[in-house]
């Protein structure tokens, strides 16, 4: 049941070290896309003192992440459960969520995934017991105005419209605009590795 996605093994301790800047002291980091389920559990054991919820709206998404947790040894990671972004008002939220987090999700989704996470994150920040500090944290490529995207994501963006007309790599001005109209403000912009960004939105 456990797939692999090569890119995981390249990006985990880069995007960790980010989060270990980004993320609250306690409390739950609900994910959201999990995919194959690697990521959430390298994370959970570099970040034991945090509870990791995963998720994915694909039965073989969850089934491979359900493999994965159920080999890890440690108590701070949840059941898979099945979240549809574009369904943010029935995600189920833990009681104690604290983040949510999105890797590789915006580029291979319809426009409604980004509407849906920024206001199904926005329930969750409702629910935190610190919502004014509560962060979605955003991982992958993206255009942004003033800055010269590079041949290799140009030629991707083509590639994954080709495959889907509702997929594409998501300009950031546009996801502010999405977040502002959510409560959220962005904090950090991260450069990551091959091309990618991490972006950082703090409910307000």
């Amino acid at each position: 049941m456990k797939r692999h996605a090569p890119a995981t093994l390249r990006n985990r301790e880069a995007i960790a070290e980010v989060l270990s800047e980004e993320l609250p002291e306690k409390g739950t980091v609900l994910e959201i896309a999990s995919g194959y389920g690697e990521h959430i559990v390298f994370f959970a054991k570099a970040f034991p003192h945090l509870q990791w919820q995963p998720s994915d709206v694909t039965p073989d998404a969850l089934l491979s992440t359900r493999a994965y947790t159920e080999e890890y040894q440690g108590n701070n990671l949840g059941v898979p459960t099945q979240i549809d972004a574009r369904l943010p008002k029935v995600w189920a939220i833990p009681s104690d969520v604290a983040a949510t987090l999105c890797i590789n999700m915006l580029h291979i989704s319809a426009h409604v995934s980004c509407n849906g996470l920024f206001e199904g994150s926005a329930r969750a920040a409702a629910q935190a017991k610190s919502a004014s500090d509560f962060p979605l944290i955003l991982y992958g490529p993206f255009f942004e105005q003033g800055v010269e995207p590079t041949e290799s994501n140009l030629a991707f963006d083509l590639s994954l419209k080709a495959r889907n007309p509702e997929w594409g790599i998501r300009h950031v001005e546009k996801i502010d605009s999405i977040a502002r109209s959510q409560g959220f403000e962005r904090t950090a912009r991260h450069e990551m590795p091959a091309n990618n960004l991490m972006l950082v939105y703090r409910a307000q």
